[in-house]
């Protein structure tokens, strides 16, 4: 299967400080996820801004109700600009997730670029047609939902 690319872009009416220092706590993610992932981070996070090289172990329910284990690695940070979360062992063959943060017009665009490929050769490229595809589209419209809550326009 052929690696897919996704890109969405959110505006969000704060400093880029403010912004970054929500981002950059990984245990933020929590409130980003839909409750029907029944997401957990099992590492001992809470508090500490991400780093590169740091390693993030979740478990996730993405598909069917099914728990899996899904580590991340965030692999490249510049502060205040973006940071990249790459795939070491999970449901995907690959995912790398960049996250970039622009100051603009008072605020700050936020732009999320997804590359990620689903194993199973045909088989994976039927349930990415059928149902990963959306499922990923679906994680990321409630999390700009969740983010037009966090900061709503003042």
């Amino acid at each position: 299967m052929k690696i897919k690319r996704k890109e969405w872009q959110q505006f969000i009416p704060r400093p880029v400080d403010e912004i970054w220092h929500f981002f950059s706590r990984p245990e933020n993610l929590n409130s980003l996820t839909p409750g029907n992932m029944s997401f957990e981070i099992l590492s001992p996070i809470a508090g500490r801004p991400m780093y590169q090289g740091m390693i993030i172990q979740y478990k996730i329910s993405p598909f069917l109700g099914i728990k899996m284990d899904w580590v991340t690695e965030i692999t490249h940070i510049r502060e205040g600009e973006y940071f990249v979360d790459e795939q070491r062992f999970g449901p995907y063959a690959m995912w790398h997730h960049e996250h970039h943060f622009e100051a603009r017009d008072g605020g700050v665009m936020m732009t999320d670029l997804l590359h990620y490929r689903i194993p199973y050769g045909p088989l994976g490229g039927l349930a990415d047609a059928l149902f990963v595809g959306r499922q990923v589209d679906n994680i990321f419209t409630f999390r700009k939902l969740a983010i037009e809550q966090a900061f709503p326009l003042r």
